[in-house]
């Protein structure tokens, strides 16, 4: 029994580091397109569609009830700190 919550547990995790990996993938091509010049149509859509994406996703998750919902943001936490973590070496990647 208790395998069975471990296992569901560890899905909904998953499902929010796939949260976490495309909204901050997104955020960074965003940050690209801002700086880039040129695209603020794009940027501007691509900035106003990835909150409320990332919102439906967590509201899925919040609908099977409290721990789905904490493991997948406890997912999304941990791809943060993944790319954060990917952002701080990427000057010295570059040298």
């Amino acid at each position: 029994m208790i395998g069975v919550v471990i296992v569901r547990m560890a899905s909904y995790g998953a499902f929010g580091a796939l949260i976490g990996a495309a909204y901050f993938a997104a955020l960074g091509w965003n940050v690209r397109l801002y700086t880039g010049g040129g695209a603020g149509g794009y940027a501007l859509l691509l900035h106003l569609a990835r909150l409320p994406v990332a919102v439906a996703a967590f509201t899925l998750c919040a609908r099977q009830g409290a721990a789905p919902m904490l493991a997948s943001f406890a997912g999304f936490l941990a791809m943060r700190v993944v790319s954060l973590n990917r952002y701080r070496l990427a000057p010295q990647r570059n040298r």
